[in-house]
C-alpha cells in the first residue's frame, strides 16, 4: 500500500508541474492542438494519480488482489497514455501515437478493477 501511495504522491506532483510547464511556458510555443494534447495528458495524470491514491487505499483484505491489479493499470495508463502525450506534443513523434490508446484502455480497466475491488471490501 505505502509503495501505491508514493507512486500516487509523485505522479500527482508530477501532473501539477506539467500542468503549470504547459500554461507558463508551453501556451505560446506549441501549436494549439499539440498544446490541448499536452494538457488532456496533464489531467488524465492528475485524475489517474488520484485514482491510484485510491487502488492503494483499498488494497487490503479480500480487495487487496484486485486493488492491486487496478492500481498497477493505472500507472500503466498514465506511463503509456500521458508520457505518450507529453512526448508527442514536444517532439512531435508521431509513432508514439500507438501507446496512447493502450493507455486509455489500461485506465478503463483499472476503473473497472477497482470497482470490483470494491465488491470485496469488508466493511467495518
Amino acid at each position: 500500500m505505502k509503495n501505491w501511495l508514493f507512486l500516487a504522491g509523485v505522479n500527482g506532483a508530477v501532473a501539477v508541474l506539467a500542468g503549470a510547464f504547459a500554461a507558463h511556458i508551453l501556451g505560446s510555443r506549441l501549436d494549439p492542438r499539440m498544446l490541448s494534447a499536452f494538457n488532456t495528458a496533464a489531467t488524465y495524470h492528475l485524475v489517474h494519480s488520484l485514482a491510484l491514491a485510491i487502488a492503494a487505499l483499498a488494497a487490503r483484505g479480500a480487495a487487496r488482489k484486485r486493488a492491486n491489479i487496478a492500481a498497477t493499470l493505472f500507472l500503466a495508463g498514465m506511463i503509456l497514455f500521458c508520457f505518450s502525450l507529453y512526448l508527442l506534443a514536444l517532439t512531435g513523434w508521431g509513432f508514439l501515437a500507438f501507446a496512447t490508446p493502450v493507455g486509455g484502455i489500461a485506465f478503463v480497466a483499472g476503473w473497472i478493477m477497482l470497482a470490483l475491488a470494491g465488491l470485496k471490501l469488508e466493511t467495518p
